[in-house]
């Protein structure tokens, strides 16, 4: 096997004197040096602790500097960096060290009251300076380089239908990610993000955050999202592209810096993690910046697909087409392709996908057969090959012998001029099989027979759904999806 690259130090060489990464609330910034440096030391640090390739380095912080020193240390020693959801309780949180079994453990201060009573070597996260608390006792070296098979990040999947399970991301998976990053979606060394999805998500490391170092540009590192503050930064640091759910976006869109904002440097804003409501694209439309979808998950990617912004007016809802190094293709339940504009199971295959799942063979053979990822998402491809997801194969409802996906219920209450947020689940019925059932969060209060009416403009009858729950808000998931798992608890 080939031995691993050290890209991060390979963009030192080129340039070193360039900023790579700034602190939004303290406005400190490190170099391309600075930050190798810091990732160099951490390196030696974890070497003289007894860490050595494949031992598990975990990290409990808020969006901090300290993400780049671990993940590029580990890069350097052959160590597996784990990013540690910080949203999860205590006993969540033990599962997962369990489960991973870190050798050292780097944990914020307002943390660490949710680390359970435990041996494990900790380095407190106390400030951007945090690394000069540190003392080395003598030079250390690699024993055994890492190879591009070699796992360098686990990220803990969601969890919400069972226990979290760890993907385990090589350097290979990593780096071609990054790589098909650049490629396909043009990033350069001018780039500039703000990170503000969290970084123990795949979608705040590995979606712009490291693709862009490896590009030359810079990120801005933003410890909490706040929707004012996030469209300051955006404009303070004159960032070209920036990531944020949709969760994010339907808060943005509602302040006054929004709609006095006119994001002179902004190539494109990127939704993800979950599909983007209409009203908002029309949001960004309106005021005439580019905004795109795009579709990853933690075993593969995160990035999948490439569209170009103005083609979403034409395309709307489509996450474009696959990229440069990646193949997709939609599947029947019998396995085989489908044809034309059908509904399958998206599978995806490329160098930038996922090893296996951390101690859960069963859970890797069913997800990984013979190289393809099974994403467990519907889609379907148009006349031009452009792919829209429909929605989670879980999620499809079968009432009287008839699918629904909910997606496109979803959208369509959506649109309401009074409607912020929707989801529709199937629950059980001894008639139907199933029955089409909304849960609304609206302005103000609508009777079942207007939301019959309403949906019977666009809808068939039969989408059109039985039942329409009021909410004040809709319950979330760690990274900002709404969590059907709770809703169906809510009827019987």
């Amino acid at each position: 096997m080939q031995a691993a690259v050290d890209w991060f130090q390979s963009r030192v060489n080129l340039f070193p004197d360039k900023q790579a990464a700034v602190d939004a609330e303290t406005n400190v910034a490190w170099t391309y040096t600075e930050l190798n440096d810091r990732a160099e030391f951490l390196a030696q640090y974890l070497l003289q602790n007894g860490v050595r390739k494949g031992d598990r380095v975990a990290l409990l912080a808020p969006n901090h500097v300290s993400y780049f020193d671990f993940v590029f240390a580990c890069m350097k020693i052959g160590s597996v960096f784990v990013p540690l959801n910080w949203r999860l309780s205590r006993n969540e949180l033990d599962y997962v060290l369990k489960d991973c079994s870190p050798k050292l453990i780097g944990v914020s201060p307002v943390f660490q009251d949710k680390l359970k009573q435990n041996r494990t070597t900790c380095i407190a996260i106390t400030d951007n300076n945090y690394l000069d608390g540190l003392h080395l006792s003598g030079s250390y070296s690699v024993e055994e380089v890492p190879t591009e098979g070699d796992p360098l990040a686990m990220i803990y999947t969601g969890g919400t239908t069972g226990k979290p399970k760890g993907a385990v991301l090589s350097h290979r998976s990593i780096l071609w990610n990054a790589m098909n990053t650049i490629i396909s979606w043009n990033l350069t060394n001018e780039d500039i993000t703000l990170t503000c999805l969290p970084m123990f998500h795949t979608g705040g490391l590995n979606v712009l955050s490291l693709p862009l170092l490896l590009s030359g540009g810079k990120v801005v590192i933003s410890s909490e999202f706040e929707a004012a503050t996030a469209i300051n930064d955006l404009l303070t640091y004159q960032c070209t592209i920036v990531l944020c759910v949709p969760t994010m976006y339907h808060m943005m869109i509602q302040t006054k810096a929004f709609q006095n904002a006119s994001f002179p440097h902004m190539k494109v804003f990127l939704s993800g993690g979950a599909p983007c409501p209409h009203k908002i694209y029309n949001a960004f439309r309106a005021k005439g910046i580019p905004f795109k979808e795009g579709y990853g998950l933690t075993e593969a990617g995160p990035n999948n697909f490439y569209i170009d912004p103005f083609e979403t007016k034409r395309k709307l809802g489509s996450v474009g087409k696959p990229m440069l190094f990646n193949d997709i293709k939609i599947v029947a339940g019998n396995g085989k392709e489908v044809s034309g504009n059908e509904v399958g199971e998206l599978l995806i295959r490329g160098n930038h996908s996922f090893e296996y799942y951390w101690n859960k063979p069963e859970q890797t053979e069913q997800t990984l057969i013979n190289g393809w990822v099974r994403t467990g998402d519907l889609a379907r491809r148009d006349d031009e090959e452009y792919i829209y997801i429909v929605g989670r194969k879980k999620d499809m409802i079968i009432t009287g012998g008839e699918n629904v996906y909910p997606l496109e219920i979803e959208h369509w209450l959506e649109s309401h001029v009074s409607v912020k947020e929707a989801a529709v689940l199937g629950f059980p019925d001894e008639k139907w099989g199933e029955i089409v059932v909304a849960f609304i969060v609206a302005d103000v209060v609508i009777s079942d027979h207007e939301w019959h009416e309403y949906c019977g403009r666009k809808l068939a009858r039969y989408k059109i759904p039985k039942k329409f729950i009021l909410l004040d808000e809709l319950p979330k998931t760690h990274v900002g999806k709404i969590n059907k798992a709770i809703l169906k608890e809510k009827i019987t």
